[in-house]
């Protein structure tokens, strides 16, 4: 295992995902994604919460730096896979607590990873809509009276890292923030195909099926641009 800063954010590089696994759970911190929007964008509140956690390559722009500064044979892993990984190694000795998505979408998660996993011990669940502080306290000590292994949140970015350092500073366990993996899980919302992923193509499928993202994937290509000049 290496870690490199780029930008100004320390970014793991882990030689397998069980190297990855077996980390976080020895440091009990938070798993967060590293892409090339946050290796350009982040602030300095979210460049902290990274450099105080553990920030994995789960896109090709963060694969593509850490390449750049010498270390050739880093792993590209997708966060909407490595949940699972966690779940496989460790369903059977571990609790785990999941918070995120909407209210069908956390409840169908639940029952798939139920009957894929038979014998996995969720402690508890709830969906991502968190309105209140009253809401939000009383999550908060749900997860400091239950005490879970892995907790997995799914509120989208910065406000799932945010969450998961309150939820921190309570309870010390293995945190990773999951986006829209629930929706992905259960089949809400598709992934792209493999060959797309296989060959580090999915910015570009999530382009075409959605072009409205082009703001965000033009990130990207500034990045690779600023990787190239050396200026990143």
């Amino acid at each position: 295992m290496k870690r490199i800063k780029i930008n100004g954010i320390n970014t793991y590089s882990f030689k397998s995902r069980e190297e990855l696994i077996e980390y976080a759970f020895s440091e009990k911190k938070s798993l967060i994604a590293i892409n090339a929007e946050k290796l350009l964008h982040a602030n300095e509140q979210m460049k902290n919460i990274i450099n105080n956690n553990i920030g994995y390559s789960d896109g090709i722009g963060a694969v593509w730096a850490l390449r750049k500064k010498g270390i050739k044979q880093t792993l590209k892993i997708p966060g909407c896979e490595l949940w699972l990984d966690i779940i496989r190694h460790s369903y059977l000795k571990k609790t785990f607590y999941l918070v995120g998505s909407k209210k069908h979408v956390i409840e169908q998660t639940v029952i798939k990873l139920q009957s894929s996993f038979p014998g996995i011990k969720i402690l508890n669940y709830r969906d991502g809509y968190i309105n209140t502080e009253e809401e939000k306290t009383a999550l908060l000590n749900d997860i400091k009276d239950r005490k879970p292994d892995v907790v997995f949140v799914a509120l989208g970015s910065p406000k799932q890292e945010l969450m998961i350092e309150e939820m921190l500073s309570i309870h010390p366990a293995v945190y990773q923030g999951l986006g829209g993996s629930f929706d992905v899980y259960v089949g809400t919302v598709q992934r792209a195909p493999e060959w797309w992923v296989k060959n580090n193509l999915e910015w570009a499928y999530r382009l075409v099926k959605q072009p409205s993202r082009i703001k965000r994937q033009i990130h990207l290509v500034r990045f690779a641009w600023l990787l190239l000049i050396n200026k990143i």
